[in-house]
Parts: structure tokens; sequence; C-alpha cells
């Protein structure tokens, strides 16, 4: 049935192109042709040097915690800092600070109860009770550490492998290695992204071809508005022909353009751009729009519910677009300001609280509505937030933490019902099989049939990847 809809919406992009051509006096032709010669490379070349594996998944999902969740009050339990509660305790770089001396500061306990769930027996918090029953379907992280301890860098380098340079995210990467599989929708979407800590840069292609940067949809800090897709439809009131003759404007423009300084590669992608948002006019809309999901589809993912409906639309979304063809959707949990939702220096409880009862229930219908539609094997899922959080306090709240997190995936290619590492005593420092952003980044594209250090772009006289010169694939959390 897929294959069938791939087909009618290919023959569709066809009759759509001919129809620009006829128009715009070879505007959609130009474009037409340049893709075609790129199938017939591509035929004729074979799989890229980078696809030399055999792929586990075919598009990723990730869920973006922007803030830093607190790895000591969601699935990190540390009995340790339980019983050591409100003691003074010297830890060394501390917010970078390398201080023979240390630094003193004071424990804090998790306000939260945990308990044991599922076949594999994982600690979970009190916060995430709908994840609790998803537990021995998801491979757990516990020995994550990263770069860059305040939200802007930190959460750089998550997307782009960079604290500070301009650098492709990793949804561009994935578009860039692998492509589209479905021509009338952009390779890489983003779910209302931040505004700030980066912004546009964590979705943004850089120095790969700008095809290949995230489209993003809505932003954080505006509420989405559910079943209105207003800007995807042509504006009420526009003249009749509207369209064809704005086509034929840029087609001569693009011939003016062309004459006096030919860069074909530029105008190709430009003219492209214009055709694939004519293609989403058609297709995105049905796709972006929750409204008339059936009454078990909007309990499941929490859409009756006031403090659930916001992030249930979007991950709801970002299951039509994967099942759609999107290679990579992420799914923003976010602010348009300089304060993070996962961000408690102070109120950690009543933070914390409010924040898991926002995506508990819409996260774990995710998984389980991917699992039921025979998508999760095939679909990575990845949830973190750029950091962790300190197991001592700060006021009522914690602190930043990059030396030692949690995170999880989910099918396309992982061990369910497992967990990886683990944190010290006190879950500050990563201690046992250490796992960097570089490694999950590596291990991601792996599952996805890609070698990281083969997926390169040379750029400013040198080849650039996104894992850098580093990373390696954490090979004990593969199926």
């Amino acid at each position: 049935m897929k294959h069938h809809r791939s087909l009618e919406r290919h023959a569709q992009s066809i009759d759509r192109r001919r129809a620009l051509q006829g128009i715009a006096g070879g505007f959609g032709g130009l474009a037409l042709s340049s893709l075609l010669a790129e199938q017939a490379a591509a035929v004729g070349a074979g799989a890229p040097v980078w696809q030399n594996q055999v792929a586990k998944a075919k598009r990723v999902i990730f869920l973006f915690m922007h803030g830093g969740p607190s790895q000591v009050d969601t699935f990190d339990y540390k009995p340790e800092l339980q019983a050591r509660d409100l003691q003074e305790h010297t830890v060394r770089a501390y917010r970078a600070n390398q201080n023979s001396a240390g630094h003193k500061v004071k424990l804090k306990a998790s306000p939260f109860e945990f308990q044991q769930y599922g076949e594999s027996g994982k600690w979970v918090s009190e916060l995430f009770p709908k994840q609790a029953e998803i537990v021995d379907d998801l491979c757990f992280i516990q020995s994550m550490h990263t770069e860059g301890v305040a939200h802007g860098p930190a959460t750089l380098f998550f997307h782009t492998g960079s604290t500070n340079l301009v650098r492709p995210s990793m949804g561009s990467w994935i578009s860039y290695g692998l492509g589209t599989e479905n021509s009338d929708l952009p390779a890489f979407i983003t779910l209302h992204p931040p505004l700030m800590m980066g912004g546009q840069r964590n979705y943004g292609a850089s120095f790969l071809p700008s095809s290949h940067q995230g489209t993003p949809i809505g932003h954080a800090g505006v509420p989405s508005e559910r079943g209105k897709i207003d800007h995807l439809s042509p504006p009420q009131g526009r003249a009749a022909g509207y369209d064809a003759r704005l086509a034929q404007s840029l087609a001569g423009l693009s011939r003016i353009q062309q004459q006096a300084a030919p860069r074909p590669g530029e105008y190709e992608t430009a003219i492209s751009s214009f055709e694939l948002a004519a293609a989403m006019q058609a297709e995105a809309p049905e796709l972006l729009d929750v409204a008339n999901e059936s009454a078990a589809m909007r309990e499941m993912y929490g859409l009756n519910n006031p403090a659930t409906a916001e992030y249930g639309s979007m991950c709801l979304k970002a299951r039509k677009l994967s099942e759609a063809g999107v290679r990579f959707v992420q799914v923003n949990y976010s602010e348009n300001h300089n304060n993070p939702k996962w961000d408690q220096h102070s109120d950690l409880e009543g933070g914390h609280r409010r924040h898991a009862r926002a995506i508990d229930q819409p996260v774990a219908a995710l998984v389980k509505d991917l699992k039921q539609r025979g998508l999760l094997e095939d679909t990575l899922v990845i949830c973190s937030g750029e950091f962790g959080r300190t197991p001592f306090s700060q006021g009522t709240g914690r602190d930043h933490n990059p030396f030692g997190f949690s995170l999880w995936l989910a099918g396309g290619g992982v061990k369910a019902g497992y967990t990886h590492g683990g944190t010290d005593e006190l879950g500050y420092y990563a201690a046992q099989d250490r796992v960097h952003t570089r490694d999950l980044h590596a291990t991601m594209l792996h599952l996805l049939g890609v070698d990281h250090e083969r997926l390169t772009y040379r750029h400013a006289g040198r080849d650039f990847r996104l894992t850098d010169t580093e990373g390696h694939v954490v090979k004990k959390i593969l199926a």
C-alpha cells in the first residue's frame, strides 16, 4: 500500500513539474533535468562510499528535551544519594573549575519515589508512569557525557558536534548522506524549534548544500493551532493565475542571473525549493492536521487533556511525517527565551513535575504507536536533553551537569529492555562504559547504514564530518 502511495506521489510530482515547465518556459524542466541527472549518476555509481553497512533504521525521530532533565530524578536511581541527603561533599570539575582543592557542595536527594518496572527491572521515577510501561522497549544509556556547560554551547554540540563553529546539524548530515524517501516532503523537519540557544544553527545545513537544511514548522513558545496549517495554503484572496505569473517571473530572473554569472547548482536548488513548497501545499496539511484523528488516537496521545495536548499533537505529527517518508523529524520541548523548560535551578520538584506531566504520555504513545504499526523496528527514536543536572543542590534546584547524564533510544536496531553504562554512586560523573555525544552520533549513523568516518564533505580545504576526528560506535547497545 505504501509503495502504491509512493508511486502516486511520484506521478503527481512529475505532473506538477510538467505543468511548471509549460507555464514557466522551462522553470520546472530545469529542476527536473537536474533531478533525473542526479538519479542517473547515483544508479551508475552505486551507493555512496559511506553507505557500506546494512541499515537497521531508515529514519530518526529525535525528542529534544531542552534544558537538561535531571538524570538522578528520572531514570538514574542512586540509593547512596538518598542516604546522604544534605551532606557536604567535595567535587572537582564543577562548572569546568579544575581547582585542586575541589568545590564544596551540599548533596540533594531526589524528592521523587523510584520503582522497578518491566521484565528488565528498570528503575523509573514516579515522574514517568507512562514511560515506565514501555521500559522493555527502551535502550537506556546512563553514562553520557558531553561538551558545553551552558545551554547554548551544549545544545549546539548535541545538534552539530561543535560548541561554537557553524557546522551542519545531524539532521542535515542524514539528509545529505541518505536523501529523501518522499520527494514531496523535506528529508528533515523540526517541529517548534527554539529561536535561542543556537537558533537556526541547530537545524541548519551550514556548508552542505542548502537543500539539506531542516524545515521548521512553528517555533517554540508559540502554541500550535492544532489542525490549522494556514501557512501551507495559498493566502485568501490571491488572484487567479498568481502562482503561474510568479513562476514565469522567477524563471525569467533565473535565466538573466545565469547568463550574467552561471552558477547552475544554486539556481537549480532554488527552483527545487519552490517545487518542494508547491508539493508540500498538497501533502503536508493532511499530515500536520490532527483535528480529524480518531477518538482512540486522540486519547492515546493525550490530545483531549490541556496538560498533554500540545506535545501530544507534535508527537503524533512526528509519527505521521515519519510514516510518510521524512528521514529526520525533531520534536522540540522548549521555550522561546533564555529559560529552557527543564532548566530547574530552583523549584526542581514543581518544575520537573509540570514538564514530566506534559511529555510523559505523548512520548510513551509515540513508541507504542510506532510499534503497533510495525514502524518501530526501522525507526530510531532518541529522547534526550543537551546535558543532565547535578546531584547537589543549587537553592531549591540543581545546576547543569555535562559530566554524566542519561538518555534513551528505541527501535531502529538497538537492544530493547537494556541499560548501558552508569554514573558514579552519586550520579555525577559518567563512570562505567562512558559514551560521548560523538559516540552517540556515530552509533546513530551506523544504525542508518552510514559509516561516520566516511560521511564527509570537503569545505575550506579539509574534509568535515559530524563526528569530527572522534566518535566510536557503541556496539554493546546494538541488537
